[in-house]
């Protein structure tokens, strides 16, 4: 393993520790990769994906916008999923990367969409 996903991993572990998901308050969790971004949201206590969104979805894909805009589009699509489940509420977990750029972007987008966290 090369020491960047070793460091990542370590900060990913140290937030865990602090930050949990509920069924009333799920966990919004990121990860990112080159190329995609994908979230979910995350019951820690029965250990179920509540909903998800990603860059690779046909709508998202099909706009043709940079990668920050396509961040903030998901975390738009996670919103309103969490809408039509009655969620409005939700802790962030930035998954060890830093809080900028596309992580932010996702952020954004969900908190325009009406998440709260």
């Amino acid at each position: 393993m090369s020491t960047q996903i070793n460091r990542r991993q370590k900060i990913r572990y140290r937030i865990r520790k602090k930050i949990g998901g509920s069924a009333q308050k799920p966990r919004l969790s990121v990860f990112r990769s080159n190329s995609d971004i994908y979230v979910q949201l995350i019951d820690d206590t029965n250990g179920v994906t509540l909903a998800s969104a990603s860059s690779r979805e046909k709508d998202i894909v099909a706009q043709k916008v940079p990668k920050i805009e396509k961040s903030k589009l998901v975390g738009a699509a996670l919103a309103t999923k969490a809408k039509a489940l009655g969620i409005t509420t939700c802790t962030f977990d930035r998954g060890g990367y830093l809080y900028h750029g596309r992580v932010k972007s996702v952020a954004d987008g969900a908190r325009e969409g009406g998440l709260q966290f």
